[in-house]
């Protein structure tokens, strides 16, 4: 790859990257810092993809709800429901372009290599996101589903419809994280050497645990169900929302850093 095709901030942004993850004796190259340089805008992009998908989520929640400007007739809810989806889809869609953007860079520069390595094993989810991460992930979104399934069992038309909106939102992350986490599996491995071996398994692991975050499942019920729950139901979920979020800082500690397992990956047999 040319090096005057890259900007000399990537570059060294690059440098202070490999820093960060042990490799400081290590030279930036024009590969490594276009690969970070994209990852980091399309991980922007998908956080404001994210933040507009909840602010959608409440606007569709509270256009129909009783008391609203706009009266929460039966008609009007099947409306919000079917836009919803189709956010839903958008969100989903968007999220595989953005996948798409950084698979088409790192085609592009792997196709500059001379020669392509592999990686010694298969890499899996185990080793990419680790066992506590997922669990955490899984019993998160679990824990998110409750006030849905809670809400589905009353009469209340409105609780029913938050929980709806609520189900209707949960399906589209999970799509969307279940869609990401497929690509940071399975796209081909960029790199010529063992440290460019290193870097890409280091990128997957950030990649899978920024993902497997669960920032928009810890929101999307204070966005919708939350106004239609029991007091002692939303004490609840801020405390389960508080617990989880010291559980993350305790996986996250205790598990190795991203450094140490890409080490691990590219030196086992």
């Amino acid at each position: 790859m040319p090096e005057q095709s890259v900007r000399p901030a990537d570059v060294e942004q690059a440098g202070v990257w490999l820093a960060r993850h042990g490799l400081a004796d290590v030279r930036p190259t024009p590969l490594l810092a276009t690969r970070l340089a994209v990852r980091r805008s399309a991980r922007l992009a998908a956080q404001v993809l994210l933040a507009a998908f909840i602010i959608a989520v409440a606007l569709v929640y509270t256009t129909d709800r009783p008391g609203a400007a706009v009266d929460g007739s039966g008609s009007n809810r099947h409306s919000s429901l079917l836009v919803l989806t189709a956010v839903v889809a958008g969100l989903v869609l968007t999220q595989a372009l953005l996948d798409w953007w950084v698979r088409r860079v790192d085609h592009r520069a792997g196709a500059t290599l001379p020669r392509r390595a592999a990686h010694p094993v298969r890499l899996g989810w185990r080793t990419v996101l680790g066992r506590p991460r997922a669990a955490f992930a899984v019993a998160t979104f679990a824990g998110a589903l409750v006030p849905a399934v809670v809400a589905l069992t009353v009469r209340d038309s409105t609780a029913r419809y938050a929980a709806l909106v609520l189900l209707i939102g949960l399906c589209g992350v999970a799509v969307g994280t279940a869609v990401q986490l497929r690509h940071i599996l399975t796209h081909p491995v960029v790199a010529d050497d063992e440290v460019a071996l290193t870097a890409d398994v280091i990128m997957r692991v950030e990649d899978a645990r920024e993902v497997a975050t669960p920032t928009v499942v810890w929101l999307l019920p204070i966005v919708s169900v939350f106004d239609t729950a029991l007091g002692w139901w939303n004490a609840a979920w801020l405390v389960f929302v508080a617990l989880s979020t010291v559980s993350l800082a305790l996986i996250t500690k205790r598990t190795a850093q991203s450094g140490v397992v890409a080490r691990y990956a590219t030196s086992a047999r």
